[in-house]
């Protein structure tokens, strides 16, 4: 059962991501920090009332950076190099194991009109390891959110989940924590105390599941019995040193 599947995704995971490399064919070299392949995965939406898509997608030009380049963070390569490609050639686009973080998760009701198909009914937007969403400068036109994935939309990614941080809670539970703060978890960096007071370091560990789903959970229940079982040992700082040290970045407000 693949990883969409069985878990969904969730805004702090951190996941590999992979998709075979396929042939395809150039429709236009390097241009303007692009190269422009027909893509081999999609069909044209005829029935599009909105967009009319050509079949063609430009991947931006990987670069040795330090920080982000004027465009999209792109995930896709080509083989060979874009530099070596021109219009016509043949060669292949792919995504090689790479290393991403969850910093949103859009579900679309109907599915969204892109003007390819298959319609995507979800988004999933990822930084790659080494960035993260404060590096992305306030006022420019990139959002910070970084790559938007699309599952499910015919491109045969393949995904392992390496970490989940609090993968015990549900959002919008209510915990107790070891100081006698009660606290509502929307995600593992939104954290809202019930005191108004600042957030601080966070919530102290063990943690006591107090409701979910806006009903209590008795002690012996065993979704309470998951939570204090995972932070029966460590902290809620290692828990975001950990997810730093495999992702490279901060953790997305």
């Amino acid at each position: 059962m693949t990883y969409e599947r069985e878990t969904g995704f969730r805004v702090g995971d951190v996941v590999s991501v992979a998709c075979p490399f396929t042939p395809a064919v150039v429709e236009q070299g390097v241009r303007h920090g692009c190269v422009s392949v027909r893509w081999p995965w999609w069909g044209i939406d005829t029935g599009s009332d909105f967009h009319r898509w050509n079949g063609v997608v430009a991947l931006g030009v990987d670069t040795e950076r330090s920080v982000v380049p004027e465009g999209e963070v792109e995930l896709f390569r080509t083989e060979p190099a874009p530099e070596h490609l021109a219009a016509g050639d043949a060669c292949l686009v792919g995504v090689p194991p790479t290393v991403v973080h969850v910093t949103w998760v859009g579900r679309h009701d109907p599915p969204q009109e892109t003007g390819w198909l298959p319609r995507p009914g979800t988004t999933v937007c990822v930084l790659p390891r080494g960035l993260s969403y404060r590096e992305f400068p306030d006022g420019s036109h990139l959002d910070g959110w970084g790559y938007g994935l699309h599952p499910q939309n015919g491109i045969p990614y393949a995904y392992e989940l390496l970490m989940r941080p609090y993968a015990f809670l549900e959002p919008g539970d209510e915990v107790g924590d070891a100081a006698g703060r009660a606290w509502r978890f929307e995600g593992p960096w939104d954290w809202v105390p019930f005191d108004g007071a600042p957030p601080g370091a966070g919530p102290g560990w063990p943690l006591v599941l107090l409701a979910r789903a806006g009903a209590p959970c008795p002690a012996g229940d065993a979704a309470a019995a998951a939570v204090a079982a995972g932070t029966a040992a460590g902290s809620h700082q290692e828990t975001v040193r950990q997810w730093m040290s495999l992702t490279g970045a901060s953790p997305t407000p």
